[in-house]
């Protein structure tokens, strides 16, 4: 039953996370048609910071909250894992105020000292989104502790809607005032979206709440958790994920001052080519390459509840083939995509800024280089959840910051070389993810005692992921010339969709039981069933 639930929830968070991609997509795509490489150089270089902040409040608490919340109803005391909820949301709202007074007070400083000072306005119009957001995280993390996935999946939604509706509205309004003022007006979409969502999350809540109610009162006698103890346990166990978190977007952050100082100094590009090279590395590939993270962050989410309960059972035997199966998805869903952006990252870049063609073109490679990495962040993201799961939060921190270090150096050196330029910050970057999914791989085999089958993991979503891109190479090249790119592009990825999936049933790399799991699983077993008989 916790392995169905499990993929159930992935599956929902997953489905929401596509919606959220595609609607993003009718965010980025026409903003960076909108403002060009330059303006989202502005818009993106608030981005690592926002996420610094954003992971200090919402990477380790929810965790938390999920992880004590679930333990604490496998054993039946409900009404202290709602204590968990209560205590969590104060402590949210504090880090919330904090990181608000920050970010707002102290853009012009930052962007300042690293020489792209016109960035401040857009960070001050995201940084309300910094109070908003912790507290809607805290109710998303009492919802998954409870294995209910739907009350984070239909905010996310809502949350996207408001921000691309508003984002772009405002980004074509105070284009007029100049690229600075429209991406700022774009980033307020995010503080627009926050607002949305929390709405929803809190009105799901109150209606829920009747649901909840009579197992919290029931076990109300048996607390014996004071709020000093549970805000004690909150904190031990969000500090080592919180950092693991922030490690990255501070990487990224550090990459502003060093992509920038380095292209102009070693390399000998202008300023303006800096500015537009960065553009292309964070504004435009870096955008796709976050697409396939929803899927496997649903996996991850998903998973750690799951893997908390067994593991405070002691069921072995449930813990090992949850994590099995949350490793071989992150890796199926990875495999596709990465293989899809290698192999039609120009086609794919014309295709989605055909108002920006030169920086397109430019960003492909980038694109290529960082779509190498996605498989390997897959895994990073789902082995980190079940390290949470067991406890053992610290561990992928300490992976991560090996991965850090590394990317950190590479970046330093590669983007000084003229003919490397900004795609050394993009090598560092798959450089990090490398080095911490095999550290995190290696801690699970040994903290779970995990037996990975790599015919299954590996070899069969390998070769179907293969014929796969195969198959998109052709297809785009023969249609290109006849129906013009932008269509041969579509039918290219439509027809890899389909090929990938085929190739995943006739390879066995899916079960009936795996799919039978799955919202609307019978009818996905009959389809199946057609394939591979």
């Amino acid at each position: 039953m916790a392995k169905k639930t499990f993929i159930q929830g992935a599956a929902i968070l997953g489905m929401a996370g596509i919606i959220v991609k595609i609607l993003g997509a009718f965010f980025r795509i026409p903003l960076g048609n909108m403002i060009g490489d330059n303006g989202m150089a502005y818009y993106q270089a608030v981005y690592p910071i926002y996420n610094i902040f954003l992971a200090i409040s919402t990477a380790g608490i929810p965790v938390a909250i999920s992880k004590m919340v679930s333990e604490r109803n496998a054993l039946g005391r409900y009404y202290d894992g709602y204590r968990v909820f209560k205590v969590s949301f104060f402590l949210m709202f504090m880090i919330g105020t904090a990181s608000f007074l920050l970010c707002f007070f102290g853009a012009e400083a930052y962007f300042t000292a690293c020489m792209i000072p016109e960035a401040q306005y857009a960070m001050r119009a995201l940084a309300p989104a910094l109070l908003l957001v912790p507290i809607m995280a805290s109710f998303r993390g009492y919802f998954q502790g409870n294995q209910n996935m739907k009350p984070t999946a239909f905010s996310q939604v809502v949350e996207q809607i408001f921000r691309v509706g508003v984002g772009l509205t405002l980004a074509y309004v105070f284009l007029g005032r100049g690229l600075e003022y429209a991406a700022a007006g774009a980033a307020f979409g995010a503080t627009a979206g926050s607002l949305g969502g929390i709405m929803v999350v809190m009105l799901i809540f109150v209606i829920s709440k009747k649901r909840y109610k009579k197992n919290i009162e029931r076990s109300k006698s048996n607390s014996e958790e004071s709020a000093a103890y549970i805000l004690g346990r909150i904190v031990v166990f969000a500090v080592p994920i919180t950092l693991g978190a922030a490690i990255m977007p501070i990487m990224n952050a550090i990459d502003v001052p060093i992509v920038m100082s380095r292209l102009q100094g070693s390399a000998g590009f202008s300023y303006a080519e800096a500015k537009a090279l960065y553009g292309q590395l964070s504004g435009f590939s870096g955008s796709l390459i976050n697409f396939p993270q929803v899927l496997t962050q649903a996996i991850a989410m998903s998973l750690v509840p799951v893997v908390a309960e067994m593991h405070k059972l002691g069921k072995t035997h449930e813990l090992r083939d949850n994590i099995h199966t949350g490793f071989r998805m992150a890796v199926t869903v990875g495999l596709p995509c990465a293989v899809g952006l290698m192999v039609l990252a120009e086609p794919i870049m014309l295709m989605l800024f055909p108002m920006q063609k030169a920086s397109a073109v430019g960003a492909a490679q980038c694109l290529i280089i960082m779509a190498f990495g996605v498989v390997f962040l897959s895994s990073v993201q789902t082995l980190t959840g079940v390290l949470q799961g067991i406890g053992r939060q610290l561990v992928p921190v300490i992976n991560m910051c090996f991965g850090a270090a590394a990317k950190i150096a590479l970046t330093y050196w590669l983007t000084g070389i003229p003919a490397i330029n900004v795609k050394g910050a993009a090598i560092g970057t798959v450089a990090a993810y490398i080095i911490a999914s095999v550290l995190n791989l290696i801690a699970v085999k040994r903290y779970t005692g995990t037996q990975f089958d790599l015919g299954l993991v590996y070899l069969k979503p390998g070769i179907s992921a293969v014929v796969m891109g195969i198959v998109a190479w052709v297809t785009y090249h023969l249609l290109s010339g006849v129906i013009g790119g932008t269509l041969a592009t579509l039918a290219a990825i439509a027809l890899a969709a389909f090929v990938y999936g085929y190739m995943l049933l006739k390879t066995r790399a899916i079960t009936r039981d795996e799919l039978a799991g799955m919202p609307k699983g019978r009818h996905l077993v009959r389809i199946a069933d057609r394939f591979i008989k």
